[in-house]
C-alpha cells in the first residue's frame, strides 16, 4: 500500500507538467475535483438551509398558529371548563385552551382592513401559543377587557400607534332569514403589536375570551372552539382523531397539516429534488475522473509494463491509479465541506447584507419568514461525505482495471 502511494504521488507529479497531454489530463482531472467541491458546497449549504426552514416552521410558525382545532359548526361549545379537563387528561395533548372566532375589519379614521378576531383566555393563552415572543407591547396573557392586539401588517396598513383606538366591525346574519344585519361596532384600543414576519401579521387580532362573549352574545362557558398543543407536531392529524373522541360534542376537527401542510410539504419535496440534483451534480463530476484516469493510463502505459517487469503486482497497480481518484476526491471534498459549512454558518447574515444592498427581499410576503434561517446537521455532512467518496472510488475502478491488464512485452516492444 505505501509503494502504491509512492508511485501515485509521483505520477500526480508528472502530471502536474503543463506540457502536450500531460497538461490536459492534470486539467481534467482539476476540473473533476472543482466538480466535487462545487457539489458538496451547494449541497451542505442547501441541506442547511431546508433544515433552517423546518426547523422555523416547527418552533416559528407551528408554535403560534393551532396545531390541533375541534370547532364547533353549528352551536358554541358549552361548558368549556369541563372539555378543557378531560382534553388535559390525554398523555399526547401539552396544552388547551378555548376560543372565540370570527372574520370581520379593523377601522381606523375611515382606513379599513380585513382581520381574524380570535377572542381568547389569557390565563390559558400561553399554554398553546408562543405568540407573546412575538409581540411588543402588552402581551395575550396581560389584556384587558378594552385591548386588542393586532399583526403589525394591519398596524401598518392602517396607520397605528400603541394607545390608539381601534374600531372593529363584526359581522350579524338574522339566523331566521339569513339576511345580513348592520355590522356590530366595538371600540377598543390598541394594546400590543404582533410581529412574525409572516402571514399571521397580517390577519390576526386578538381581545378577550369575555369581550368577545360579551359582543356575540354568548353565554359564559361558550365558546366556538378548543385549541390544542400536542406533544409532537408531525403527528398532530393522528392526535387530533384520537383525542377528538374525549369530546362529547360534535364538532369539525381540523390540524395544522389542513392550514399549513402543504408548506411541510413543499419543505420535503424540496429537499428531495436538492438530493437527487446535487448527487448527480457530483457523480458527474466523479465520472470525469474516470476519462482524466482512462488517459492517465493510456499516457503511462510503458511505465506500467516497466513496474510489472519489475514485480509490481496487479494489486499494486490497481491501488495505485485508485489512489489517484480517491486524492482528488478527497481535495475536492475537504475543501467543499470546508466552504460550505463556512457558508452555511453565514448565510443568514449574507442574505440580509444581499437584501440590504439591494433593497429587495424576496421572502417577504411569500414565506412565514422575512430572514434566510440556516440549521447545520453534522449528520448530512457525513452522508454527503461518504456517499461521494463511494461514488469516486467506483469511478477510479474501471480506469485502474484496465492498468492491470496491459501487456509488458506488448507494450515494450512497440
Amino acid at each position: 500500500m505505501l509503494l502504491s502511494l509512492y508511485i501515485s504521488k509521483r505520477f500526480r507529479a508528472y502530471s502536474g507538467h503543463n506540457d502536450g497531454q500531460n497538461g490536459f489530463v492534470s486539467f481534467i482531472a482539476k476540473a473533476s475535483t472543482i466538480g466535487i467541491l462545487l457539489g458538496v458546497a451547494v449541497l451542505i449549504v442547501a441541506l442547511s438551509v431546508i433544515n433552517g426552514f423546518e426547523q422555523q416552521l416547527v418552533h416559528r410558525l407551528l408554535s403560534v398558529v393551532p396545531q390541533v382545532e375541534y370547532v364547533a359548526p353549528n352551536r358554541p361549545i358549552d361548558n368549556w371548563p369541563s372539555k378543557v379537563g378531560l382534553l388535559k387528561q390525554q398523555d399526547t395533548v401539552t396544552g388547551v385552551a378555548p376560543f372565540i372566532s370570527v372574520n370581520g375589519m379593523a377601522q381606523h379614521k375611515g382606513d379599513l382592513k380585513a382581520v381574524e378576531i380570535r377572542g381568547v383566555e389569557p390565563s390559558l393563552e400561553g399554554h398553546v401559543s408562543a405568540v407573546n415572543q412575538f409581540t411588543q407591547g402588552r402581551l395575550v396573557s396581560q389584556l384587558r377587557y378594552e385591548d386588542i392586539i393586532l399583526g403589525n401588517r394591519i398596524v401598518e396598513k392602517l396607520g397605528l400607534a400603541l394607545g390608539d383606538p381601534v374600531t372593529l366591525l363584526i359581522p350579524q346574519i338574522n339566523q331566521q332569514s339569513s339576511v345580513l344585519l348592520a355590522p356590530k361596532r366595538i371600540r377598543l384600543h390598541l394594546a400590543g403589536i404582533i410581529k412574525m414576519g409572516g402571514p399571521i401579521d397580517d390577519s390576526a387580532a386578538f381581545i378577550r375570551l369575555d369581550k368577545a362573549q360579551a359582543v356575540l352574545g354568548f353565554e359564559d362557558q361558550q365558546v366556538t372552539g378548543l385549541r390544542l398543543k400536542v406533544a409532537d407536531v408531525f403527528t398532530a392529524h393522528q392526535i387530533a382523531m384520537q383525542v377528538g373522541q374525549a369530546i362529547p360534542d360534535f364538532v369539525y376537527v381540523s390540524s395544522w397539516f389542513r392550514t399549513q401542510g402543504s408548506l411541510y410539504q413543499d419543505i420535503q419535496m424540496v429537499r428531495t429534488i436538492v438530493y437527487i440534483v446535487v448527487f448527480l451534480i457530483i457523480a458527474v463530476a466523479s465520472f470525469n475522473i474516470v476519462s482524466s484516469l482512462v488517459m492517465e493510463v493510456r499516457e503511462k502505459q510503458a511505465n506500467i509494463a516497466i513496474l510489472k517487469t519489475m514485480g509490481a503486482q496487479d494489486s499494486t497497480i490497481l491501488a495505485t491509479f485508485v489512489m489517484q481518484g480517491f486524492t482528488q476526491a478527497l481535495i475536492g471534498v475537504l475543501l467543499g465541506s470546508i466552504i460550505g459549512v463556512l457558508l452555511a454558518l453565514n448565510i443568514s447574515e449574507l442574505f440580509a447584507w444581499f437584501s440590504h444592498l439591494f433593497s429587495a427581499n424576496p421572502l417577504q410576503g411569500v414565506y412565514f419568514i422575512e430572514f434566510l434561517p440556516s440549521k447545520l446537521i453534522w449528520q448530512d455532512i457525513a452522508i454527503t461525505v461518504v456517499v461521494t467518496f463511494v461514488l469516486a472510488i467506483l469511478a477510479t475502478l474501471y480506469p485502474a482495471w484496465q492498468a492491470t491488464r496491459i501487456e509488458p512485452a506488448k507494450v515494450l516492444g512497440n
